[in-house]
């Protein structure tokens, strides 16, 4: 579950980010998070990650106080949460198999539960027949789709995909929700962040906007 309680957010610079914003993301629920540039929803990602602390209310995320987890301990928070960036963020000198691997290495995974859990996760993909190919052999969409198996691979609780359309042409962009929402049926909670409306009422479900560091919006359609 996420949970912010009236949560302000002011940078050292006086930029006033988030203006008293409560929401609330259940277990399970796939939630399309949708604002302009500047809007505030880097902000709220950063709050999700302890990336940053709010000056106002209080966070809540898988379990965790986010305003009372001290920061040598955010490693714990981290694992819980799958990330899949706009650009990808692959390692160009490793293999698709060896950029998920990587993730569980990181933790000092077993490595028989390695060898186990990255074909099929990558299977869930679409990617088995990839395993050894690299980021600069792939297309961009398969690309993110490794992007989300290493997202998938520490089994997380919530999923936040930022902007995971963004450098994809409209059918992949298609391709990449689906995917991201049969990953939600399977019982991972998936918050997705954009800027494409139209996009998004087209799939309809949870939409919350953001505009000028305040919830507009917050209904399913």
């Amino acid at each position: 579950m996420v949970e912010l309680k009236n949560v302000s957010v002011t940078y050292s610079n006086g930029v006033d980010a988030l203006d008293k914003v409560s929401l609330r993301i259940n277990d399970g629920e796939f939630a399309f998070i949708v604002g302009e540039s500047g809007a505030g929803k880097s902000t709220l990602i950063k709050l999700m990650l302890k990336e940053v602390s709010p000056n106002e209310g209080r966070v809540y995320v898988n379990g965790f106080n986010l305003n009372k987890l001290r920061l040598n301990k955010t490693h714990k928070l981290r694992r819980t949460i799958g990330f899949v960036f706009q650009d990808f963020k692959l390692i160009n000198t490793m293999t698709v198999y060896e950029n998920v691997a990587f993730v569980l290495r990181s933790i000092d995974a077993p490595k028989k539960y390695i060898r186990n859990r990255v074909p099929y996760v990558l299977a869930l993909v679409g990617l088995k027949d990839k395993v050894k190919s690299y980021p600069n052999e792939l297309s961009g969409g398969e690309q993110q789709r490794v992007a989300l198996a290493r997202a998938l691979v520490n089994d997380p609780k919530l999923i936040i995909a930022d902007e995971p359309t963004g450098n994809l042409d409209p059918k992949t962009s298609w391709e990449i929700i689906e995917l991201l929402q049969d990953i939600n049926k399977c019982g991972t909670t998936v918050i997705m962040v954009t800027h494409e409306h139209e996009f998004v009422k087209h799939f309809g479900g949870r939409i919350v906007t953001i505009k000028e560091g305040r919830i507009a919006f917050d209904d399913y359609i």
